[in-house]
């Protein structure tokens, strides 16, 4: 498989947003099966430490962090979640997604992108919400996993991914699609492919177990053999505590980190845990309030920035 020259598995750089109204979200809970309705007047400010200790984690590991402030008015209970409405390329391509939830469309800010044009060059904005009118869905670096040197968009199929927004993405950016279905153990769909696994420069961490349709599992198995990495496999319940929800990142001195919660890192055998830590460097940040209200981990925190970096302000 031949590898983009230019491309880059990781960044060190991670656009992440400070809640301002975290909450259970009634609107997504149907098809997240990791959301649980947790109350309490204090949820809005457990979720806040947990962020703010976790951005502490990753900036004392030398990760470049922009953090932006969410916006009180309207209310988005998952803004905590960026990673689900935009991405950011190399080419200085900026992708916006749609998204199932109509609160959740609320998330996308045009601001964001005019503040990081002041350290970053955008190209072309690239405008996927427009399948909302026709029901059909695609979020982002949740829905897709990506291999980034190889041109690889893995995608598990659910009410959020959507196979025609999915090629639109491709024929965009030049990803081969690599779709296929996956289900947890109770068989309700698997709402994000990147909850069930993560693709890093030189390993996989995925939950096979998920995907139930023998032909479909043999293609991602020899997708990920013909790209060279190795497969850390997952169990069920491995995934269930967000094993499958990790982000490789580098720090500022190019050393690769794989970014997860401390439920995920908990949930480890040794001997994944030594498999992991012979590429990479662990970090692992106490998100429980946010996994269990918001159904998402450690990787939907991040929207990773890869868009060239201006000089001299060009």
């Amino acid at each position: 498989m031949t590898n983009d020259q230019y491309a880059k598995q990781m960044t060190n750089t991670i656009l992440m947003i400070r809640p301002a109204s975290f909450g259970f979200n009634e609107e997504t809970a149907g098809s997240n099966a990791f959301q649980n309705r947790v109350t309490g007047n204090d949820l809005q400010d457990k979720a806040v430490a947990e962020f703010d200790a976790f951005v502490k984690a990753l900036r004392d590991n030398g990760v470049n962090v922009i953090v932006i402030d969410d916006t009180v008015e309207p209310a988005k209970p998952d803004a905590i979640f960026p990673n689900n409405w935009v991405s950011f390329h190399e080419n200085g391509d900026v992708v916006l997604y749609p998204m199932q939830a109509e609160n959740r469309r609320l998330e996308r800010r045009e601001d964001i992108i005019r503040k990081l044009e002041e350290q970053f060059k955008v190209a072309h904005i690239i405008d996927l919400s427009r399948f909302e009118t026709q029901d059909k869905f695609l979020e982002g670096t949740g829905s897709m996993v990506l291999d980034r040197v190889n041109k690889i968009a893995y995608a598990c199929l659910s009410p959020r991914t959507d196979t025609d927004v999915l090629h639109t993405f491709c024929e965009h950016t030049g990803y081969k699609p690599v779709w296929f279905t996956a289900v947890d153990q109770n068989r309700q769909a698997i709402y994000h492919t990147n909850v069930l696994m993560t693709v890093a420069e030189k390993y996989v961490v995925i939950c096979l177990d998920a995907i139930d349709d023998d032909d479909e599992a043999e293609r991602v198995i020899d997708t990920i053999a013909e790209s060279g990495k190795e497969i850390i496999a997952l169990s069920f319940e491995q995934m269930n505590q967000f094993a499958g929800n990790m982000l490789e990142v580098k720090n500022d001195k190019g050393e690769s980190l794989i970014i997860m919660s401390k439920t995920a890192w908990k949930s480890l055998s040794d001997e994944q845990k030594e498999v992991l830590e012979s590429y990479s460097k662990p970090i692992y940040a106490d998100i429980k309030t946010i996994e269990q209200t918001g159904g998402g981990s450690a990787r939907c925190m991040m929207a990773e920035v890869f868009l060239p970096v201006l000089v001299d302000g060009q």
